[in-house]
């Protein structure tokens, strides 16, 4: 709390005054927050949109990227694909072309066309003839399928309707993933004959494995049923299933966005297979695929937090600097204007009283007259000059007469010190003179009062009427916070830098540490409610300063206050503002 109390500006510490003669001119605590409202929303408003708009053109401009990168690589390999089946079917139509019928069914002859098809291409698990009723007539391989029929086959039917056939992957008996490729060819007596031959999907895993893509993503084939074809990464197993929409046909490579069984956004790519009952499908996890943008996205959030904060950092100190200075303008207008009243009426005071004084002074003298001759009178009068309680009468109408003569010269003297001109006076008198206005309410609440003065303190050049009213708001201040029978301490010295140096202790209220900080804070108060207006001690400090001088002030609560006030000896130029 005591930092916050010392980095707290002085606008937002005092009582915004609304009313009276000396009220502020605006509220401060409101223009601070309407100006910090304001110019950060002029400020950051065009920097928010700005960077909202960067951060949806990058984001997307990163995930078309990823988008079109996945489009290209499915593009390849579906024509990667394409051409390792078209490969493989052109080379079979060769083969019935360059060789008769006869020839293929002389099982040397198939074995070595197997083999030079292993050596050249890879993959050809065996190669089979089969005649026009379906029943396979030669066959090179390692299982024992000459004479085997097919010809109640699907696979058969449609070889003979298509010219060639592209089969699943399947297991068959051999329990090893394969796939079967079949081609028709018409002999020149009009009948048909179909070269059929199994392949190994080895080298299709090689072609999907070898793709090289990001955001976890795994590339395998389907057939039109959406049933797995190759082995997969991180899908099901082979021959199930998959969990996604089998697409729809298009001649294109597509693109589209799903969900993934635990709710995870996924890009699915696919393509069909021209020619072939297979589906190339490349799946990406987005929220792995979008992993480059996550980063950029931190960094940019980052930039605008960081900008934000130094914005209104900036915003803060410089709205707060410049309202505190129309603060403190204002409140040095206040003072101004408060001691220009106060001036005022303490020249009216002073007129009031040297008119006063004139004015009794002159009753008071025809009575001291008066009573001086009833006194000569009754003196000579034997009837009466042995009468005591006449005498003494007479002799009290004279003392108080005398009295009032004192108290009019100092009314006087009160009032010719309020021009505030400069002279030689005496710490002392200044002392006696304050201390004769108010004995009356000391003796009245019996405070006793106590004054040291050190004897070597010389005369000095000063203000008497500005010192005067110093002493004075002190003294009243210390009478107003003792109760009945307090004590005062006044000491007077001349302190070790040659200086004056006057303490005015008492044994009142006291005061905490917080209202020690504001007691010269204009209109800042602990006696409002008895009326109190927090002028005194504000102009004190003020008329202090005037005279060159310091004022010190320690308190604590419930122990009592002691003010210190320094002068020089001599005054500075200007003794006034």
């Amino acid at each position: 709390m005591a930092i916050l109390d010392r980095i707290k500006p002085d606008f937002l510490k005092s009582r915004n005054i609304s009313t009276g003669p000396f009220r502020q001119m605006f509220n401060y605590s409101r223009i601070w927050r309407w100006a910090m409202l304001l110019t950060a929303l002029v400020t950051l408003l065009p920097l928010v949109l700005i960077t909202t708009l960067d951060y949806q053109v990058t984001r997307k401009s990163i995930e078309s990227e990823h988008l079109l990168r996945t489009l290209r690589v499915g593009s390849n390999a579906k024509r990667t694909i394409s051409y390792f089946l078209s490969e493989r079917v052109s080379a079979l139509s060769f083969i019935v072309r360059a060789k008769t019928y006869e020839e293929l069914n002389d099982p040397d002859e198939l074995a070595a066309l197997l083999q030079n098809l292993r050596e050249s291409f890879g993959g050809f698990v065996d190669l089979g003839v089969i005649d026009n009723s379906g029943v396979q007539t030669a066959y090179a391989g390692p299982y024992a399928l000459q004479g085997k029929d097919y010809s109640d086959q699907e696979w058969c039917k449609e070889v003979r309707d298509k010219g060639f056939f592209i089969s699943d992957v399947f297991l068959g008996f051999r329990k090893v993933p394969h796939l079967v490729i079949s081609v028709r060819h018409t002999r020149p007596d009009g009948s048909c004959y179909i070269l059929r031959t199994a392949i190994e999907t080895q080298k299709f895993n090689e072609i999907l494995t070898a793709l090289e893509l990001s955001g976890r993503g795994d590339a395998f084939l389907i057939n039109r049923q959406g049933v797995i074809q190759t082995p997969t990464r991180y899908q099901k197993a082979i021959f199930e299933k998959i969990p996604y929409q089998v697409p729809e046909f298009s001649e294109h490579t597509e693109i589209r966005e799903d969900t993934n069984p635990e709710g995870q956004p996924v890009i699915i790519c696919s393509a069909y297979i021209p020619d072939s009952p297979y589906i190339l499908i490349i799946l990406k996890h987005k929220n792995d695929m979008m992993q480059s943008w996550n980063q950029t996205r931190i960094k940019l959030i980052g930039f605008l937090a960081i900008s934000i904060t130094v914005i209104l950092l900036a915003i803060f100190a410089f709205t707060t600097y410049f309202v505190n200075n129309m603060y403190l303008a204002d409140e040095r207008r206040l003072m101004t204007l408060h001691e220009m009243e106060y001036s005022n009426k303490l020249a009216s005071i002073g007129r009031l009283a040297a008119g006063v004084a004139h004015e009794i002074n002159n009753p008071l003298a025809i009575i001291n007259e008066k009573a001086g001759l009833i006194k000569d009178l009754f003196t000579y009068t034997d009837s009466y000059s042995a009468d005591t309680r006449i005498m003494g009468l007479i002799d009290s109408v004279l003392s108080s007469v005398e009295r009032c003569g004192i108290i009019t010269k100092r009314l006087l003297g009160f009032a010719r010190h309020m021009e505030g001109t400069l002279e030689s006076i005496s710490i002392g008198n200044i002392i006696s003179e304050v201390l004769g206005f108010l004995h009356k309410e000391a003796e009245y609440r019996n405070i006793s009062v106590m004054v040291n003065l050190d004897p070597t303190i010389p005369e000095f050049t000063s203000d008497r009427g500005k010192l005067q009213q110093i002493l004075l708001n002190i003294v009243n201040n210390a009478f107003a916070a003792m109760a009945i029978g307090g004590r005062l301490k006044i000491d007077a010295r001349k302190d070790n830098a040659g200086q004056i140096s006057v303490s005015i202790a008492d044994n009142g209220c006291g005061m905490t540490e917080e209202e020690l900080g504001k007691i010269y804070e204009p209109f800042y108060s602990t006696k409002t409610k008895t009326g109190g207006t927090g002028l005194g001690l504000s102009i004190t400090y003020g008329l202090v300063q005037d005279l060159g001088g310091r004022i010190k002030v320690a308190s604590k609560k419930g122990e009592g206050t002691t003010f210190t006030i320094v002068l020089p000896l001599q005054p500075p130029t200007t003794t006034g503002k």
